[in-house]
C-alpha cells in the first residue's frame, strides 16, 4: 500500500467528517444549548455518542456499498451524481436561515427509549437520522470513484477513522465554545457557519464539474 495515498485517504476522511458535522442540525443545536446550561463534559458526551453512531453508519457505507464499483459507467455516473449532491447540499446550507428542529423519528425514538445519559441522547439522534447513512453511502462511492482514497479494506478503514476524527474534533470544539462563549454567541452563529460550509461545497462541486467536462472532452 502506498503510504502517501493512505495519508491522503486519512485527510480526505478527516475533512469530509468536519464538513458533514459542521452544518447546523439537532445535534449541533443540542450541544450548543446543553453546553451553556450543563457544562463541557455533558455537551462532549452528546457529541461522543453522535460520533459513535456516525462511525457505525460510515463503516457500513464504506464496507458494504463502495465495493460495488466495478463498471466504468457506474463510476462515471457516480461522479456526475456527486456533483448534483454537492450542489444540492451547498444550496441547502447556503439558504439556511434557522436551526432545524428534531425530526419526528427522533422524537418517537426518544419517547420510547427515554435516554437518560448525554451519550445516548447523541447516539439516538444520529441513529434516527437515516440521511446520515445515505450521505456516507454516496460519499464513500464518490471517494472511490474519484480515486481520492485507497480502495483497499485498510484504506477504507483509515478513511472511516479520519471521518470519525473530523466529526469528534468539531463536536469537541463546539462543546468548548458552547461552554465558554455561550452568552456571546447564538444559534444564528451556527447558521452562519453552515452557510460558509455551503459555499465550500459549491466550490468543490464546481471543481468536480470542471474535471468531468475535461474528462469528457478528452474522450
Amino acid at each position: 500500500m502506498d503510504p502517501v495515498l493512505l495519508l491522503v485517504t486519512f485527510v480526505v476522511g478527516l475533512l469530509s467528517g468536519l464538513i458533514s458535522a459542521v452544518p447546523v442540525g439537532p445535534i449541533n443545536a443540542t450541544i450548543f444549548n446543553e453546553g451553556g446550561q450543563r457544562g463541557f463534559w455533558w455537551a462532549f458526551m452528546i457529541g461522543l455518542g453522535a460520533t459513535v453512531m456516525e462511525f457505525i453508519y460510515c463503516a457500513l457505507a464504506f464496507t458494504g456499498f463502495s465495493s460495488l464499483l466495478q463498471s466504468r459507467w457506474v463510476v462515471t455516473g457516480l461522479q456526475g451524481i456527486s456533483v448534483v449532491l454537492l450542489l444540492y447540499l451547498g444550496i441547502k446550507y447556503l439558504r439556511l436561515h434557522d436551526v432545524p428542529g428534531m425530526g419526528r423519528t427522533a422524537r418517537l425514538l426518544e419517547e420510547k427509549l427515554h435516554p437518560h445519559t448525554a451519550f445516548m441522547t447523541g447516539f439516538l439522534r444520529v441513529l434516527a437520522n437515516p440521511g446520515v447513512f445515505i450521505f456516507w453511502v454516496a460519499a464513500s462511492s464518490v471517494f472511490v470513484a474519484h480515486g481520492w482514497i485507497d480502495p483497499s479494506l485498510a484504506g477504507k478503514a483509515i478513511c472511516v477513522g479520519g471521518v470519525s476524527a473530523g466529526v469528534l474534533i468539531w463536536f469537541i470544539a463546539l462543546s468548548y465554545i458552547a461552554t465558554h462563549a455561550h452568552r456571546q454567541l447564538s444559534t444564528q452563529s451556527l447558521v452562519r457557519v453552515s452557510q460558509i460550509s455551503g459555499i465550500v461545497l459549491l466550490c468543490v462541486a464546481a471543481g468536480l464539474m470542471i474535471r468531468l467536462v475535461l474528462l469528457f472532452s478528452r474522450s
